[in-house]
């Protein structure tokens, strides 16, 4: 039976999961809540999760939560002050009745890993995309191409991922000396680095190695009020 979604802030926040492990995509979790909301979709809420939500330039992993005689199939993940919130529909229960789940049961997680893997591929593409200085606009093709050689020819290389939290001067030391002004100096970011590179800050999940990203290509380079903008793809 569902229960009343409790707010986000009174059910504690989620634990992120793959903090801990980038590449875990099966876990177990303790049910939070479980609710319908009026737009009609179902929300179940866990103590923790491996689940990526939608965020930071990253889409929403996918996959399935189960329990004995249950199975929720997730469809989209969203944060919202700190709680994860899981959003899909639960399978029939085969018996004619209704598959749910009940607060403070464990549950399995299950991540789609096709899913996941082009994510964090893409995600980890964001550290290659990038150029300082001024592009002239009739320099645009030339970077473009340019660019696009310079990143899979570092791609090719190959270099492990790694990831961890840091005090704010050690993280803005692997960044390359400074982290961006939106970064309190009271926090302790998550910096993602691969190989001697410098690092950046990131909450997302990446693959184990730059090699995995595969064939990257810039699809565009567009300059418009003072900023430039990279497009770019990789193959599935």
């Amino acid at each position: 039976m569902a229960t009343k979604a409790a707010p986000a802030r009174a059910a504690g926040a989620t634990r992120l999961a793959y903090f801990d492990d980038m590449w875990a995509l099966r876990s177990s979790a303790t049910v939070v809540a479980v609710s319908q909301e009026e737009s009609g979709r179902r929300a179940v809420v866990l103590d923790a999760t491996v689940f990526h939500p939608q965020g930071g330039g990253q889409p929403a992993d996918a996959g399935v939560i189960s329990a004995a005689g249950a199975r929720f199939l997730v469809e989209d993940v969203r944060a919202r002050d700190g709680v994860v919130f899981h959003y899909g529909r639960f399978e029939d229960a085969g018996d004619g009745g209704k598959s749910d789940f009940s607060v403070g049961h464990t549950v399995i997680l299950q991540v789609d890993a096709e899913r996941h893997n082009l994510n964090s591929r893409q995600e980890l593409e964001l550290a290659f995309v990038e150029y300082k200085g001024v592009i002239p606009p009739d320099q645009l093709q030339d970077k473009q191409s340019q660019l696009e050689k310079e990143a899979n020819e570092l791609i090719s290389k190959g270099a492990k991922v790694l990831a961890s939290v840091f005090p704010y001067e050690e993280a803005a030391q692997l960044c390359g000396g400074d982290l961006p002004n939106y970064i309190s100096k009271d926090s302790t970011p998550r910096i993602v680095k691969f190989g001697d590179h410098p690092g950046c800050p990131c909450g997302g999940t990446h693959v184990a190695d730059i090699s995995i990203i595969n064939n990257l290509k810039v699809t565009n380079i567009r300059v418009k009020k003072g900023i430039t903008k990279i497009s770019y793809s990789i193959s599935p």
